[in-house]
């Protein structure tokens, strides 16, 4: 299953991860988006989203390993590998009248910063 992580540009931004190369994504706090990345497994696929500034999907990213926090047993560490910068970045309003994302989590709980997306979505993206 793909996914959409959102980033604050300001804070990590994909450019970011280009020249790091890889990360571990962390920082969140909401109980869903935790549990969807839990559910996350190595080879999955990602789009980062850079949100509040810029508010457009700009590259990939891969799922390296998934594991448990040692200091509390229960907060996922997700490994990501960059990917590519997207040929076009897409912004949010354009996303948002696509028909593939019509009743989308990204716009029904538009605050969580993990949201699972579908093939149709994940490839209308990558397009």
């Amino acid at each position: 299953m793909p996914y959409l992580l959102k980033s604050e540009p300001d804070k990590y931004s994909y450019d970011d991860l280009l020249r790091d190369g890889e990360t571990i994504w962390d920082g969140i706090r909401n109980n869903q988006a935790l549990q969807t990345l839990r559910n996350m497994k190595r080879g999955e696929k990602c789009i980062i989203y850079h949100s509040n500034i810029g508010k457009a999907a700009i590259g990939t990213a891969t799922v390296l390993s998934v594991a448990l926090d040692p200091a509390d047993g229960k907060t996922p560490l997700v490994r990501l590998k960059v990917g590519k910068r997207l040929k076009r970045e897409k912004p949010l309003a354009e996303i948002r009248e696509a028909p593939v994302f019509h009743g989308s989590t990204m716009f029904r709980q538009f605050r969580l910063s993990v949201v699972p997306l579908t093939d149709d979505q994940y490839d209308w993206l990558l397009a």
